[in-house]
């Protein structure tokens, strides 16, 4: 009689448990959460940079991650030659392109 009784209070455990349905609301509302503050700009970002990248032409005037400002002499494949100086031409790499700057501006400086 006695493992009865138990076996009888062990079986009156609710059917569904509530705290698992909170926790799947919890990670779908994090994840929406990274969605559209993290993933979403990052990739509106980065979509615009590669459309800057895409428009680089010869004699636009440009700012590098590194902060040297310089004006395109040639395009080679991954590769931009930019002239910092009158007679010093700087080879970088296409990515390294931080932002075009409007024409006449290195000469204002």
């Amino acid at each position: 009689m006695f493992f009865i009784s138990s076996a009888h209070a062990q079986s009156a455990a609710p059917a569904g448990d509530p705290g698992m349905m909170g926790s799947l609301i919890m990670f779908g509302g994090l994840f929406i959460f990274m969605y559209l503050f993290i993933i979403r700009p990052q990739r509106k970002r980065q979509k615009e940079h590669n459309d800057l990248l895409g428009s680089l032409s010869k004699g636009d005037e440009v700012t590098m991650t590194s902060g040297i400002l310089g004006k395109i002499t040639k395009l080679e494949g991954d590769y931009v030659v930019l002239e910092v100086n009158n007679n010093l031409e700087l080879k970088f790499q296409i990515s390294a392109v931080h932002a075009v700057l409007p024409k006449g501006t290195i000469k204002a400086i």
